[in-house]
């Protein structure tokens, strides 16, 4: 990744602070991925006990020390408290990257989502380089799918039995944005 990805990226918008997780966002972890409506898409169980956030933000340490991934904290501006999380799930230098995000329900038709997408997305294409950016939703994520039409992203296919997740295998609809689509 390039070096800039030595020091964490705190990316900002007009009402968000994209912010580095970090073992005081574990509370606000566990308050998001406990509640069911942002699970149930999601490739998370809902939580059960307050440690099992520790072990979601422990692979999310690894993917940014590994370099490949990155995860942001979504915090109102100027608030230190976390009302969601998205990033890069997967990186290939040069190439793509997969995201993927979460924010609380209160937070859910304020358009807050897609502008800490369009942020990430603009990061994505002008400061790692990426030709490509990923979004893989489950069937019936509505909302999701149009954030991802509002942004520019084309909805590719259905891509069958692509996650295994508990304990079955799960249908992924691929959306996808080019560099040059944005330009």
């Amino acid at each position: 990744m390039p070096e800039l990805f030595e020091t964490f990226p705190v990316l900002h918008t007009s009402r968000l602070d994209l912010i580095e997780i970090t073992p005081a966002h574990r509370v606000d972890l566990f308050r998001i991925f406990t509640d069911e409506r942002v699970t149930k898409y999601y490739d998370v169980l809902p939580l059960n006990e307050e440690s099992d956030a520790q072990k979601i933000m422990d692979i999310l340490a690894q993917r940014y020390q590994n370099k490949t991934g990155i995860r942001w904290g979504i915090a109102l501006k100027g608030h230190k408290e976390i009302i969601g999380n998205l990033g890069f799930n997967t990186f290939t230098p040069g190439h793509r990257s997969t995201i993927g995000y979460s924010i609380e329900p209160e937070y859910w038709n304020k358009g807050l989502i897609t502008e800490a997408i369009q942020e990430i997305v603009r990061y994505g294409f002008n400061e790692l380089g990426v030709n490509r950016i990923e979004a893989e939703v489950m069937p019936g994520n509505t909302a999701s799918e149009k954030v991802l039409d509002k942004l520019g992203f084309l909805h590719e296919g259905l891509l069958r039995q692509w996650m295994y997740w508990n304990g079955k295998y799960n249908d992924i609809n691929m959306y996808a944005l080019l560099k040059r689509d944005i330009l």
